[in-house]
């Protein structure tokens, strides 16, 4: 069931070009990877393209991407603490990860169309909860105990559980009310 889960993880990781010719300037990826978080966080963080090549180093434990394309084209950036960056590094090679300490992960310009208990999931006509959030922040618990009392419907308000049943569980804390 991880290798499933490593190869959708290994697609949020894959360069995907946007449009065919299409050349988008570092700068432009490195200003819309500070967008993920506050400045404050982002101005010193590395800055790392889709497909791993270094952007700009930093001076703080902070990764930030341009994108992570969970869907061809997509450009909603994220900014990572080390424990997620090591989350997303181990889930997209197919091994097990666990943490000690809380992860942290910010999308402060929001995240792609997905299916809130699949990750797996491709085609919002085949059914399940989706979901676009906006600004959030996505945080990785020590163990499940934490998760205990979060809702997994992303449309009762605040935090909720994403991917409860599944290797790639996490809690989203949105910044802004949605609606379905």
């Amino acid at each position: 069931m991880a290798t499933g889960f490593g190869a959708c993880l290994s697609v949020l990781l894959v360069v995907v070009n946007v449009q065919a010719g299409e050349q988008e300037s570092v700068e432009d990826k490195i200003a819309r990877a500070m967008s993920a978080a506050p400045m404050d966080i982002s101005a010193e963080a590395t800055i790392i393209d889709i497909d791993g090549t270094v952007l700009r180093e930093g001076t703080n434990d902070w990764i930030c991407m341009p994108g992570v394309p969970l869907i061809p084209g997509d450009k909603h950036p994220m900014c990572n603490d080390p424990v997620w960056t090591a989350w997303m590094k181990a889930v997209a090679e197919g091994q097990p990860f666990t943490t000690d300490v809380i992860g942290v992960s910010y999308m402060l310009q929001g995240d792609a169309l997905v299916n809130n208990d699949d990750p797996s999931a491709t085609d919002p006509n085949d059914g399940g909860v989706w979901v676009q959030e906006g600004p959030h922040l996505m945080l990785l618990m020590p163990s499940a105990a934490h998760l205990k009392g979060l809702p997994r419907n992303p449309f009762v308000g605040g935090p909720y559980v994403m991917w409860g049943d599944t290797p790639l569980v996490h809690v989203m804390v949105p910044l802004e009310e949605k609606t379905q």
